[in-house]
This record gives structure tokens, sequence and C-alpha cells, in this order.
């Protein structure tokens, strides 16, 4: 796996949201057990240390739990996997449209250009059509 770090945000926050995204795009999915703190950070090249607080922010935001002599795993709790996948959505629309001001556009005029993305794509679904 391909851990990519910036530097304007901590570590650890990057890979609380790496992880999390593996979470939800079935990658870990629920019930799965994690790989041990120390093949996570060798993995990522981090300090266990940083990756054990990313993984105790994921405990304290519900998606993975702990059992003591066993390891982490993902949750089994589908609504809250789902969650977490539609706040990352709702986050990078967000980050769209801010980059698209950042342009000059409306959120209106950044709404079309993914309409007309879709219709470019030959969508056959029609869920961007309006």
């Amino acid at each position: 796996m391909d851990w990519n770090f910036t530097v304007d945000r901590p570590i650890y926050v990057q890979l609380k949201e790496r992880i999390k995204l593996l979470i939800v795009s079935g990658a870990y999915p629920p019930g799965h057990k994690l790989p041990s703190v120390r093949d996570l950070a060798i993995d990522a090249a981090v300090n266990p240390n940083t990756l054990q607080r990313a993984l105790f922010e994921l405990e304290r935001d519900g998606l993975v739990y702990a059992q003591r002599t066993a390891g982490r795993f993902v949750t089994d709790d589908g609504e809250m996997i789902k969650k977490a996948k539609n706040e990352l959505a709702s986050g990078r629309i967000e980050a769209f449209f801010e980059d698209m001001a950042a342009l000059g556009y409306t959120r209106d005029e950044a709404a079309r250009f993914i309409v007309e993305a879709n219709r470019e794509e030959g969508a056959s679904d029609g869920d961007f059509t309006d």
C-alpha cells in the first residue's frame, strides 16, 4: 500500500483518513481484523505511537473496535460505515466546490461540470442528470 503524506496536516490525521477510506471502500470489510499496529506502522513508515493515535481516533468514531487479546477489527455496523462513507463523499464534494470557487465558478456552474462530465462518460444510470 502506498502511503503518501503531506506536510499541511498531522500524520496521524492522514493515517486515520487512509484507514477510514480502506474501511468505507470495502478493502477492510465489516468484521475484518486489521493488521497489527506494528505491521501498519512499518508499512506506512511511521512511528507506531503515531499509528496507535490514528487507530484510537477510529475507535472513538466507532469504525474500529479492539478485543483485548485478538487485536482491532472493523465495526460490523453497516450504517456506521455508510455514514462515514457519506461524510467522506461530502467532504470531497465540498473541496471540489471550494476549488471551483477559487477558479471563479459558482456552485451551480461547478455542479453543471459534474453533470456534463457524467453525460460525456456515457453514464447509463441517470443518477446525475438534471
